[in-house]
């Protein structure tokens, strides 16, 4: 079992799908009056509630905000990284987003450091079959920083 692999379903769908082409998606509110980014994604704009949203392509681009250097983690397959940098980035769209930092030594994190994205091709387990949004073999792409 692993405990790092997100479900595909019907709404993030086109998110995956993007992905694995190397291209990452944003939310955009587009009620009157809104227009709010978010991530991650949601059918409803967290801002001003309304479901009138939609993706649109994000440039890649976000600020490091925090970071935490895992040095245990026993959920396969993280005990197989460790250690490895959990992240909070801000996105230049404005959005804060949950991720991992990675090519970069812990000496050389610092708050406000420009990074770009990346994504990282993780395997699915045997019990998970290929679908949309995944590459040969079943791989899914996880959107993860590196410095810019």
């Amino acid at each position: 079992m692993r405990f790092d692999l997100p479900e595909v379903d019907a709404f993030t769908r086109p998110y995956w799908d993007a992905a694995a082409e190397g291209r990452l998606l944003l939310r955009r509110c587009r009620a009157e009056g809104c227009g709010a980014v978010h991530h991650y994604p949601r059918e409803f704009c967290p801002y001003c509630w309304s479901e009138d949203a939609g993706w649109e392509p994000a440039a890649g681009r976000a600020t490091l905000y925090t970071w935490s250097v895992v040095h245990r983690n026993d959920l396969p397959p993280f005990g197989e990284r460790v250690p490895y940098v959990a992240a909070v980035v801000d996105l230049v769209e404005g959005p804060r987003m949950m991720t991992e930092v990675t090519d970069c030594p812990e000496s050389e994190l610092r708050i406000g450091m420009p990074l770009v994205v990346h994504f990282r091709r993780e395997g699915r387990s045997q019990d998970q079959g290929e679908g949309e949004g995944e590459g040969a073999g079943g791989r899914i792409a996880i959107p993860v920083f590196r410095p810019a």
